[in-house]
């Protein structure tokens, strides 16, 4: 059996103590190396019935039983809540969008600071269609939606909250979807991760990367460990 060369030590590394940092600087380092994040195109509604709609990369999928999405939304400079947290709190629910490639200018019209009060989902030219489950309304040109419901909230500082959301409701694009087994094409699904600063990554060119076994492993070695094109 071969075994893969070993994985050369860094050289040189710089230690950051986080209890020393500004949580600017966290910030930057975090947001520079945990990457590329998934986006999370985020609709909901206020009491008032106006729409909301907003990005969030400190996004991700926690759990499948039950389905728990998280969010991560941080205050004003006022530590006021922001649009989102302010209507999940008032409404109990909230809609996740993924990002593809097609709709990534608009997504980025939606994170224009603009005032309370301003449908931000007319401002990019997206549609809003009728929640099932929940109040507020999925993106029609969004490949992919998930219907939350609230599930708890994290007070975890004063400067962010983390929003846990139970999905109860899917839309996905008939193409994006096999129907036979649930596998959702990442070629057509066509999201896009962000990455630090103001950049973003496609998700072309994906590969597959199988979890061996052990038996695999022990038998095969590193020619288990390979990678292989996903066919478009």
């Amino acid at each position: 059996m071969t075994k893969p060369l070993p994985i050369p030590a860094a050289a040189d590394a710089v230690t950051f103590d986080f209890a020393k940092l500004s949580g600017r600087e966290r910030y930057k380092l975090l947001i520079g190396a945990v990457v590329p994040r998934p986006i999370a195109l985020v609709t909901t509604i206020g009491l008032d019935g106006i729409i909301n709609a907003a990005p969030f990369s400190f996004f991700n999928c926690l759990s499948a039983d039950p389905a728990i999405l998280a969010l991560g939304v941080e205050y004003k400079p006022s530590r006021e809540q922001k649009d989102t947290g302010r209507n999940v709190r008032d409404t109990k629910a909230f809609t996740v969008n993924i990002v593809s490639d097609a709709i990534l200018e608009a997504m980025n019209v939606c994170a224009v600071p603009f005032p309370s009060g301003v449908d931000e989902l007319e401002q990019a030219g997206l549609s809003a269609n009728a929640g099932r489950a929940v109040p507020c309304p999925w993106i029609a040109e969004s490949p992919v939606a998930f219907e939350c419901r609230h599930h708890s909230t994290l007070e975890i500082g004063t400067s962010r909250e983390i929003i846990l959301g139970e999905v109860v409701f899917a839309h996905i694009h008939s193409r994006v979807i096999n129907l036979a087994n649930l596998h959702i094409d990442p070629a057509k699904l066509d999201a896009v991760g962000r990455m630090g600063g103001h950049a973003y990554a496609p998700t072309r060119g994906a590969f597959d990367l199988k979890t061996m076994s052990v038996e695999a492993w022990e038998e095969f070695g590193i020619a288990a460990n390979r990678r292989t094109a996903i066919s478009p």
